[in-house]
């Protein structure tokens, strides 16, 4: 495959789409439109199976030298056709990479000799897409194990294909964060929500939210390969710090009671509240339920407790009852998510089942809750397009992450199948003294 060496590192940018269609041209591929071209940064590519793999920086892709790592970017193509396909890299002087770039079912590899400080463009030929849709470019190293593949700079897309591609093309690697948002019934005083919740797809750094309103939020989370969390956190009131030792005393949450085994504290960075959580390895495909309870207190407190049912004790469970001050208001602003908190994995699935809503009057009344609308963070409006919600199994569910086909409009309203049955077993034990 031929290379084409770049002598000024400070001009890849302005440069690298004439570049490209020069070595296009010059292999008789020619016939595209100038603007048909898209450089996707390499910071914004994914390492598996292992994603400290290799070090992925604003400069790219570094210390790849094993090849059981692939670098991952995923996308859409919006226009069926072909595309030529190159790597922007830098590699030692007198050094030889061998790559592989695999595309569907699609595979061409290229060879690429190192120059030192000059930038080196592989090109890896044509690649033909029959339809539009989601795609993922992965690269992998031919070379010896500990031998360095490369540092990655960028992907290059020339051809008619490329035209109104969507990739990501910032820093940020997380998966768009995607929300379900319950209308409240006119007129009612919620005392409780209630929500069930299964996960079908979880990495590390997946968090599902699961019954949340407009003072807290609760939920179920994965930490590690090893570690998962049943989290239930309450919100300072005010809300304008992120670090919670600037909190005045008389705006603070504090702690009532907490279940055996759980672990309680301070949180910040995202406002500022008290914290619980208990660690338990719940399980993918499980059916988990949640219900939080609100009590009115004097001078417009409310205390707030989130029960959680233990799949193996078969019984309620207390994670928290926290007191929250200048509040006095009933339960509203209900909502549930699915969110990835940590970006190195942005690339895999988060899916998740929500069903069985209910709300609980405060007098005593059950009303059903059979409708969500769907909606999403900034990412998932400009940058990750992988997210959409449904019905499933007469439950909601939220997916996101992936490069799967599957997109959802912001605001859609979606509606389940009625169950008719609110929750008969709501035996909650007596708040710990």
């Amino acid at each position: 495959m031929t290379a084409v060496r770049m002598k000024n590192k400070s001009i890849l940018l302005p440069m690298i789409g004439s570049l490209a269609l020069v070595l296009f041209q010059s292999l008789e591929v020619c016939g595209a439109d100038a603007g048909d071209r898209l450089r996707v940064p390499g910071f914004t590519a994914y390492i598996s199976p292992d994603p400290n793999g290799a070090r992925v920086s604003r400069e790219g892709v570094s210390r790849w030298i094993d090849p059981a790592q692939k670098i991952i970017w995923g996308g859409e193509v919006k226009n069926a056709g072909w595309l030529q396909v190159g790597i922007v890299l830098r590699l030692p002087a007198g050094d030889m990479t061998k790559l592989r770039l695999t595309v569907g079912k699609q595979s061409n590899v290229a060879t690429a000799a190192g120059s030192g400080s000059q930038t080196v463009l592989m090109n890896f030929g044509r690649f033909d897409f029959s339809e539009a849709g989601p795609c993922v470019f992965a690269l992998e190293s031919l070379n010896a194990k500990g031998k360095s593949a490369g540092d990655i700079e960028s992907l290059l897309l020339v051809g008619p294909a490329a035209k109104d591609a969507h990739f990501n093309l910032k820093e940020r690697r997380n998966t768009a964060s995607v929300h379900l948002s319950y209308p409240e019934p006119k007129g009612e005083k919620i005392a409780a929500f209630y929500c069930e919740a299964t996960g079908i797809e979880e990495p590390v750094a997946t968090y599902y939210e699961v019954c949340g309103w407009s003072r807290g939020y609760f939920g179920m989370q994965v930490n590690s390969p090893t570690e998962r969390r049943i989290i239930f956190s309450v919100w300072d009131s005010g809300g304008e710090h992120d670090d919670r030792s600037k909190v005045a005393s008389e705006n603070r949450t504090t702690l009532v009671a907490k279940g055996e085994g759980v672990s309680a504290g301070d949180f910040g960075h995202e406002g500022t509240g008290g914290h619980s959580h208990l660690v338990y390895p719940w399980k993918t495909g499980e059916k988990q339920r949640f219900i939080v309870e609100i009590k009115q207190a004097e001078n417009k407190h409310t205390i707030y407790s989130g029960w959680w049912f233990h799949p193996e004790k078969k019984q309620w469970m207390l994670i928290a009852t926290w007191n929250a001050p200048k509040d006095g208001h009933w339960l509203d602003g209900l909502y549930s998510f699915s969110e990835n908190f940590g970006g190195s994995n942005g690339n895999l699935r988060r899916k998740a089942l929500f069903g069985n809503q209910w709300v609980r009057t405060a007098e005593g009344k059950w009303i059903e809750i059979t409708t969500a609308h769907f909606s999403h963070d900034e990412t998932g409006g400009e940058d990750r397009h992988d997210r959409f919600m449904g019905v499933e199994n007469g439950e909601f569910f939220l997916s996101s992450g992936g490069f799967v086909p599957g997109f959802t409009k912001y605001g859609t309203p979606f509606t389940r199948p009625a169950t008719g049955h609110p929750p008969a077993d709501l035996n909650l034990p007596p708040l710990p003294q």
